[in-house]
């Protein structure tokens, strides 16, 4: 048995935009799902199909720049972070973070750069190049994402 509650292989953006949609059926207001990976891993392609899959929005532009994105969804905001260009973890409380991890649903792209800021009750999601493709892993701390992550069921190893 692995350490990872939930196992991804990935061999196509087709598969990785499956699982973000997978993901987004599961949500709930006040989860957190930390995007782990270097880049051209497919962060991108699952935060932005999460984000279709409840918001119906056409364009979903990385918020490299501006660090955050927001959509309406039908039960909460969904909050899109790239803290890529991050320059100290205190950075996050300038763009509202903190508000955001509790009002809606989090996808937060380099969650390292929040240090020990990072919530300890997440969706910690790791993409790892693996053969062809990437394996991505899903593990949680939460008996109850657990649950939740355990429907998703097809595609995990």
């Amino acid at each position: 048995m692995t350490d990872k509650d939930f196992e991804y292989f990935s061999n196509s953006e087709s598969d990785t935009i499956a699982l973000g949609k997978k993901l987004a059926r599961i949500a709930k207001r006040g989860d957190t799902f930390a995007l782990f990976g270097t880049l051209g891993m497919g962060k991108s392609v699952l935060a932005r199909a999460f984000i279709q899959e409840l918001s119906g929005a056409t364009e979903v532009p990385s918020p490299t720049f501006t660090l955050l994105q927001s959509y309406e969804g039908p039960d909460f905001e969904i909050y899109h972070f790239d803290l890529y260009r991050l320059k100290s973890p205190e950075e996050i409380f300038e763009i509202g973070m903190e508000d955001a991890l509790y009002d809606g649903a989090c996808l937060i792209e380099w969650p390292e750069r929040m240090g020990g800021y990072l919530p300890r009750d997440m969706f910690r999601v790791e993409f790892e190049p693996e053969g062809e493709g990437r394996k991505i892993s899903i593990s949680t701390t939460s008996e109850d994402k657990r649950q939740r992550l355990m429907q998703i069921g097809e595609g995990a190893r």
